[in-house]
């Protein structure tokens, strides 16, 4: 059975079965189709006129041809010719165009919201299950995202961005997101949005070290910062790139923090990462979720929500440390991207993130929603408190201000 574009033109596949319903199958054809071609199982649809004898001209009819694979001979009854009519046609091709642009309205594309990363598959299942907007997953890191936006800003093509809180006053500053204020607005603290709407915080995590126990080979679980620069684990450490993914320049950040170092002095940071990198780590750009769970990177620098999804919903035997010098604890944001195609769908993403429903899934994923408490079930399996009392914070403006200067500094001066 051939398909609506090779039916009806250009329409797209989406609409198949509508344009399908324009074809009026004719049992017998009594016409036969003059104009041959290679002989492959293809659909053509070839004009009045290349078919024999011509038909009338008042019959507007269009004759679709099936090719079969073997010789090419003489007109025969092996080839088989369907009939339907032009206003039936036309009315597929309306119906193709109605469908195409339904299923394009019910789309949003969002930077930055990969499956492994924050559970934000079941997420993008809820969104399309609630609202019926489908949106695309994208494996990007918070950097890579940014990046995208700054460079499509003539002509945009994501609706909807997620990145580290310094990476949306980068892109305010750049002039690459709208503002909007999506449903709960109220609910979010003043420091965790920007008052006229370019982003606000939806969850946020802590920092620690992530531990695939059984891929350690019978080495104790690393407590400290210190630690992870010991030669026995050697070639076991991973941190993502500070100088594109936020985890990465927060993982810079409080290392350098726990080292006596400020957000004006990196000094004690690139001294850490000098030091580490004797130490053969591994470096990706996006999440190495899948890498710790398979015990090829046993050990990460990571947020402890992924960590606690992966003890306790991957059933793996993985350890989260909060490190005895200290760490931070930060949000992560989303933003309506600027001229967004889809500003309607776009909506309906930002609403549902900050709803209950959306914060309850991010709880249940081990962050720490921005509107509500943790629930006590799952608040019972953190570390405690006094591990927590180590997590300080940090002046997100002024981070956000030397965060372009450090990665020049690090890409210089250590990788």
């Amino acid at each position: 059975m051939p398909n609506c574009a090779a039916m009806a033109g250009a329409c797209p596949n989406a609409c198949r079965s509508s344009a399908l319903t324009a074809l009026r199958w004719a049992p017998r054809c009594t016409r036969r189709c003059a104009a041959w071609f290679s002989p492959s199982p293809n659909w053509r649809t070839p004009s009045s006129n290349n078919c024999w004898p011509g038909l009338p001209a008042p019959q507007r009819l269009l004759i679709v041809c099936r090719a079969i694979s073997g010789p090419v001979k003489a007109p025969s009854p092996t080839r088989r010719c369907f009939m339907f009519s032009l206003s039936k046609t036309l009315a597929a091709l309306l119906l193709c165009s109605a469908a195409s642009l339904a299923q394009a309205a019910e789309t949003a594309i969002c930077y930055n919201c990969p499956p492994e990363w924050a559970d934000w598959g079941t997420q993008l299942k809820a969104i399309a299950d609630s609202t019926g907007v489908q949106v695309p997953l994208d494996n990007k890191n918070s950097g890579q995202a940014l990046a995208q936006i700054v460079a499509e800003q003539a002509a945009p093509v994501a609706d909807v961005v997620y990145y580290g809180v310094t990476f949306g006053l980068q892109a305010q500053k750049a002039g690459v997101v709208d503002t909007y204020k999506p449903k709960h607005w109220d609910d979010i603290p003043a420091g965790l949005k920007d008052p006229q709407g370019h982003w606000f915080a939806i969850h946020s995590g802590t920092l620690g070290i992530m531990v695939n126990v059984d891929a350690l080979g019978g080495l104790p679980v690393p407590q400290s910062w210190a630690d992870l620069l010991k030669p026995e684990y050697k070639g076991m450490v991973g941190y993502l790139d500070p100088s594109s993914a936020f985890v990465g320049y927060v993982s810079a950040v409080a290392i350098n923090q726990a080292m006596g170092g400020t957000l004006d002095n990196f000094g004690p940071a690139i001294d850490y990462f000098q030091k580490l990198a004797k130490n053969s780590p591994i470096v990706p750009k996006q999440t190495a979720y899948a890498r710790v769970l398979s015990g090829e990177l046993p050990i990460l620098v990571d947020y402890d929500f992924n960590a606690y999804r992966a003890r306790y919903k991957d059933k793996a035997n993985v350890a989260f440390v909060i490190p005895k010098e200290g760490t931070i604890g930060v949000p992560y944001v989303m933003s309506m991207v600027a001229k967004a195609p889809h500003r309607a769908n776009a909506e309906k993403v930002l609403d549902f993130v900050l709803s209950d429903e959306g914060q309850a899934l991010w709880a249940k994923a081990y962050l720490r929603p921005v509107r509500s408490k943790m629930p006590a079930d799952v608040a019972a399996q953190f570390l405690p408190d006094s591990d927590y009392a180590r997590a300080g914070v940090v002046d997100y403006q002024r981070m956000a201000a030397v965060q372009e200067a450090f990665a020049a500094r690090y890409l210089r001066e250590v990788k």
